[in-house]
């Protein structure tokens, strides 16, 4: 282990709310070995923006790590070319260009329906009614998965996210991610030969075209359905809870001051739907006099550093007037998210003028206090809200 000072959490309550214990740690030990968990987590800003990018000292490659144990070895378990090379591969299906001209109008179609359902019925619960489905409609035609139904999406992405953050050994959660992830290559096989005939912009065909192994697309397709459902069905719902709970900062979007991007950017800064990035040490170094050595395990605390007192002001409260320019909600450097351009197209120009446009004087349902939960991975269970009709 690293010689960084311990600091011992509660597995429970760091899940229900890591926030206490993760400002606690940037106040006192930045970078603090947490036995719970079995790594060094770093928790400041700008210490984070800069290792990320330091691959030769804080690799992605990680054979034991659970994300390549249980889903296959992705582009985001991978550093330099080997990582450019399948980014360039899978770009063809989220360019900003192939969201504009093909994916944006099919998720507005999508929403659209998802809304006709849901309208006239007054109240319903806006995680499993409305981000759920949204999201999984949007991966639908992104993956290629066509066959794959919402549903499923969502609950195969639940149990692969389960799954690679299960780092206190559940037999059970293992069990069910890997069942998922058999699941998603039953679904690839009855695409495949589709895609070889009449060949489109999914993430499927086009890997396919670039000449990847079947290995590197069904990792790089299980990679997407993991953060690519949790993230933008966790950031809609999130959203949608922090505008009806912060009336004023509602406001401030439905007058024109700020707009939908800026309440979607702001909460990933404030309640980050990735919270963290596992990385191994490929050689020893030392960070502020604190030595780590090759195969240790390190964390980097998304959701801390976006809650660096240092970088943001009052930054426990949603607050739409701040600059969200130094947020890491999609991470930093070469492993940024590639999927950013599609999820911030489908929150802020699809799903959340869509909802707040469809649903008439939308409100949280008497007596609700929805709470998120989790740290790894962190989103709503349920958003129950009324409307009228």
């Amino acid at each position: 282990m690293s010689t960084a000072p311990i600091v011992h959490i509660d597995p429970v309550a760091f899940t229900t709310d890591p926030y206490p214990a993760l400002k606690s740690m940037r106040a006192n030990t930045p970078i603090a070995f947490v036995p719970e968990l079995g790594a060094t987590l770093f928790t400041k800003r700008d210490t984070i923006f800069t290792q990320e990018k330091r691959i030769e000292v804080f690799s992605s490659d990680q054979p034991g790590g659970l994300m390549t144990v249980l889903m296959g070895e992705n582009l985001m378990r991978k550093d330099g070319e080997p990582h450019q090379a399948e980014r360039k591969a899978i770009f063809p299906a989220i360019s900003p260009r192939t969201v504009r001209d093909i994916w944006l109008a099919q998720f507005a179609e999508a929403t659209d329906r998802v809304l006709d359902r849901l309208e006239a019925k007054g109240k319903g619960d806006l995680v499993h009614d409305f981000a759920m489905p949204v999201s999984a409609e949007a991966l639908r035609v992104i993956t290629g998965l066509s066959n794959m139904q919402n549903e499923e999406i969502d609950r195969t992405s639940q149990g692969m996210i389960d799954g690679i953050s299960n780092y206190l050994g559940d037999a059970g959660i293992e069990a069910n991610c890997r069942d998922c992830t058999a699941s998603i290559d039953r679904h690839i096989d009855a695409m495949v030969p589709i895609y070889q005939a009449a060949p489109n912009p999914s993430l499927i065909s086009v890997q396919m075209a670039a000449g990847l192994s079947d290995a590197q697309m069904r990792a790089n397709v299980k990679l997407a359905i993991s953060g690519g459902q949790n993230e933008p069905r966790d950031a809609i719902a999130g959203t949608i809870w922090a505008l009806l709970s912060h009336p004023a900062q509602l406001l401030l979007v439905q007058s024109g001051q700020q707009d939908w991007l800026q309440a979607f950017e702001e909460y990933a800064r404030w309640t980050s739907p990735i919270g963290m990035s596992p990385r191994r040490v490929a050689k020893p170094d030392t960070i502020d006099g604190i030595q780590f050595e090759t195969d240790e395990r390190v964390f980097f605390m998304f959701g801390s550093a976006n809650r660096d007192e240092e970088i943001f002001d009052n930054p426990d409260a949603y607050d739409l007037t701040r600059d969200v320019g130094p947020s890491i909600a999609f991470g930093a450097g070469p492993h940024f998210c590639a999927g950013a351009w599609a999820s911030r197209a489908l929150i802020s120009q699809v799903a959340l003028p869509k909802v707040f446009a469809r649903l008439k004087n939308l409100r949280l349902a008497a007596g609700a206090k929805p709470k998120p939960v989790g740290w790894a991975f962190r989103g709503l269970t349920a958003l129950p809200c009324e409307w009228d009709v």
